[in-house]
């Protein structure tokens, strides 16, 4: 006979509680083993699949930007498709010369390129996306993660099963086209996803096609799971960056000078998976094999002028790259003079068109800079959980190790051309010169370049949590990363660029996660330390006296530090049930100083940069967001303050600003904000479903002023803010059929996503219909638009 304990007569029975489900989160690039959400001392924000498919948008910025609070979009390419995406204050950026402060990760599988870091959204499918994890204060991220992580966990056909397709079309030509696929057969599984778009453009001259392909083959059995991987995707994209607001006043879709183009190609094969080694270790792995190609071609104004008098007499009355503002020896020598002379591919020099007057200064030279990059990265990693008791108390451990390695191989070169009326960038048979493939006497600005690298990223890390008691858990573990960097010139005209570099650094991280009741908020704190080790791109263009043409030229430099980051952080985390469903709470603080952060500065000589250690910089913050969901609402609302500054004393070059001094710097002192980052960022939207096929919505973002780059010392006006509201609809004719509708900028508000200064008077010769005198340009973002789609899923 079985007793069944009772209570007291005459006592009421205890309470029930019911504890909410527990959410689990792999903290690592591998997905293992998870851990419970609320043991993580950080913070941890992550988007289902659900949350891409409500957006319908082909690019995964834009769902990013719309729910997560510390996520803001910058657009210095001019395309959607190619949009810079900052995370408290650190980019991920497809642009080469953007310092990057963001790892990113596909089913473990590190995106960042290697040559300069950078991370193109454009090739990856969005309807492949089954979870998109973003994180902050974690070192095993690896190199990069100076603001955080994101980390992307793809679809296979364990966990999507059935059929989806979808087509839609709206404003400016877009017509796009997504199917997937995914099916359970036995103890095997196939996932098959497809995307292409064009779209036209609703700026001049700025056209976009993309291609998407994904697939995963899968086994697993009662210990195991293997998973084969593909990914292709091609890209080509108008680019036309920031154009002369003189220019948008007259017409919203203005741009500057064309062509600017961008084609991309990418193949990736990986295998990965995981193994129950016994009921508390397992073990996972991956190893992958990835190809990049991207051609570039950028037409741009030549800052040219006649040379001068005092050059030798071979050069005189024929073409030079202006030397204004460049370091002079004193006095002056005929020397310094020919440094500057240009020169065709047979070492010929250009004269100057035929006609009266100063034709060198008065012919509207242009340039066609054209790059190449073709990278190959093999790489694997792997790594052991273990989720054995220690002392009797629950405990959680990770330890593994990662290799890639990349060969790049880069090469860049420049036609002289000539600027038409419409600013079009063409070459001209009957301008001397034009059509040939230029560089300067003295390797200053122009110059065929050609250089291979290899990078070799080795990491080591450990991670623990170990549950003190059943509320208090504490994290500590550590990263090593060790990366070496060789550079070799492939022409042999440029042996200075030859170099070997080593980059080691420990990484540690530490905090404590506190539950302050059994069903109630959590509390968090933590500390950990990041490094970025300069690209090879930004060691070959780190020489003030030899700047290069961004994104094209490299010159020998001075090696450039590494960048370390140090966070802290706390906050608070509760998701309690609500009105009939569930409210989730965040709110945390945060500051990162970063020492010897890498920026990039303009040069003297218009049209060029280089990049620069500064002593340090601070990003720190508040953030809080809420979220419900019911059966007929779901909502969402959050706010973030990022006060980025630097914190050090100095000059910086900005010579297109129209405040800087005389040499064309600007002098910072600590407390000034960098510009581009905005400091205010609120975000809301809400869904209601009246009846179960249907459902109407609306988001809104409201994002901060900013000053705009190369305004360093916060002395010009500032970007405006600006208010974006967007509308949607769904219907569901039958269970199996969506209807959708997306209104897009619905207020048509104009706003600018992007601000910096040019030099505007290589545009006085051209004859525009107005003489640009104003230095600010800006890429605004897009006014309203409306797409609506059919979406099938069987």
């Amino acid at each position: 006979m079985i007793a069944t304990a009772q209570a007291p007569p005459g006592t009421e029975p205890a309470p029930i509680i019911t504890l909410p489900p527990v959410e689990v989160i792999a903290t690592s690039p591998l997905p293992g083993v998870g851990i419970d959400r609320d043991k993580v001392p950080g913070t941890a924000r992550s988007l289902s699949a659900d949350d891409f498919a409500r957006t319908a948008s082909p690019y995964i910025t834009e769902t990013l930007f719309q729910r997560i609070p510390d996520i803001s979009l910058s657009d210095p390419n001019g395309n959607t498709a190619a949009q810079e995406l900052s995370y408290r204050g650190f980019a991920a950026s497809p642009l080469q010369g953007t310092p990057q402060g963001l790892a990113v990760y596909m089913s473990g599988i590190r995106l960042n390129e290697a040559f300069g870091d950078t991370l193109n959204w454009d090739l990856i499918p969005t309807n492949a996306i089954s979870r998109a994890d973003v994180w902050t204060n974690n070192p095993v991220f690896g190199l990069n993660a100076l603001g955080g992580a994101v980390s992307l966990q793809m679809k296979n056909g364990f966990n999507y099963e059935g059929f989806e397709g979808e087509i839609q079309g709206g404003s400016f030509g877009r017509r796009s086209a997504a199917a997937e696929y995914g099916g359970r057969y036995g103890d095997y599984a196939v996932y098959f996803a497809g995307q292409g778009i064009h779209d036209d453009g609703w700026r001049f001259r700025s056209p976009t096609d993309l291609a998407r392909l994904f697939g995963d083959l899968g086994w697993r059995d009662d210990h195991t799971e293997l998973h084969l991987i593909t990914l292709a995707a091609t890209s080509s994209m108008g680019a036309a960056a920031a154009t002369p607001i003189q220019r948008l006043d007259r017409d919203i879709r203005a741009v500057y000078t064309t062509p600017q183009s961008t084609d991309n190609q990418a193949v990736l094969l990986g295998l990965n998976g995981k193994s129950a080694l016994t009921s508390t270790w397992s073990l996972q792995g991956s190893a992958y094999v990835r190809g990049f190609r991207q051609h570039h071609i950028d037409g741009n104004f030549a800052d040219s002028e006649r040379c001068s008098n005092s050059a030798s007499p071979q050069f005189r009355s024929h073409l030079c790259l202006a030397d204004e503002g460049f370091p002079r020896p004193s006095p002056v020598t005929t020397a310094f003079r020919d440094q500057f002379a240009l020169l065709d591919q047979h070492n010929n020099t250009i004269p100057c068109p035929p006609g009266s007057g100063n034709t060198c200064d008065t012919t509207p030279f242009g340039t066609l800079d054209r790059t190449a990059t073709r990278t190959t990265t093999v790489g694997a990693s792997l790594q052991a959980t273990s989720t054995r008791q220690l002392f009797e108390h629950d405990n959680h451990l990770v330890f593994g190790g990662s290799i890639d390695r990349s060969t790049v191989t880069f090469s860049t070169d420049s036609t002289l051309a000539l600027v038409n009326p419409d600013l079009t960038v063409t070459v001209n048979p009957a301008i001397p010169g034009n059509g040939a493939i230029i560089h300067t006497l003295g390797d200053i600005g122009y110059g065929p370049r050609s250089i291979e690298t290899h990078n070799s990223y080795y990491g080591i890390y450990a991670l623990d949590t170990f549950d003190v008691t059943d509320r208090l858990s504490a994290t500590a573990g550590a990263r090593l990363n060790l990366l070496e960097l060789t550079v070799r010139d492939r022409l042999g005209n440029s042996p200075d660029l030859n170099s070997n570099q080593t980059y080691t650094r420990l990484n540690p991280v530490a905090g404590l996660t506190y539950k302050l009741a059994a069903a109630g908020p959590t509390a968090y704190i933590g500390y950990s330390e990041a490094n970025r080790a300069p690209t090879p791109l930004e060691l070959a263009c780190s020489n003030r006296v030899k700047p290069c043409l961004l994104e094209s030229f490299l010159v020998a430099d001075p090696p450039l530090k590494q960048v370390v980051a140090r966070t802290y952080e706390a906050g608070l985390r509760d998701n309690p049930p609500f009105l009939g469903g569930k409210l989730e709470g965040k709110a945390g603080l945060f500051r990162t100083d970063s020492t010897d952060d890498i920026i990039n500065l303009a040069s003297l000589l218009a049209g060029r940069g280089f990049f620069q250690n500064v002593p340090g910089t601070r990003r720190q913050g508040v953030e809080a967001s809420l979220r419900y969901e019911s059966a007929e609402w779901s909502a969402y609302a959050a706010y973030s303050l990022i006060d980025a500054t630097y914190q050090f004393t100095g000059d910086l070059s900005s010579p297109n600003n129209p405040l800087a001094d005389e040499n064309g710097n600007v002098h910072v002192v600590p407390g000034k904000r960098i510009p581009g980052i905005p400091m205010h960022q609120a975000k809301f939207g809400i869904d209601f479903m009246p009846r179960p096929e249907w459902t109407v919505g609306a988001d809104a973002v409201a994002v901060g002023s900013r000053y705009f780059l190369g305004d360093d010392a916060n002395q010009n006006t500032k970007l405006p803010g600006y208010l974006l509201v967007n509308l949607h609809a769904s219907y569901h004719p039958i269970k199996e059929v969506e209807l959708f509708l997306r209104i897009n900028n619905a207020l048509d508000k104009r706003y600018a996503l992007f601000g910096t200064y040019f030099d505007p008077t290589p545009a006085a010769n051209v004859g525009l219909p107005v003489v640009l005198t104003d230095h600010r340009s800006e890429v605004l973002g897009q006014p309203l638009s409306v797409y609506a789609g059919l979406r099938v899923t069987f």
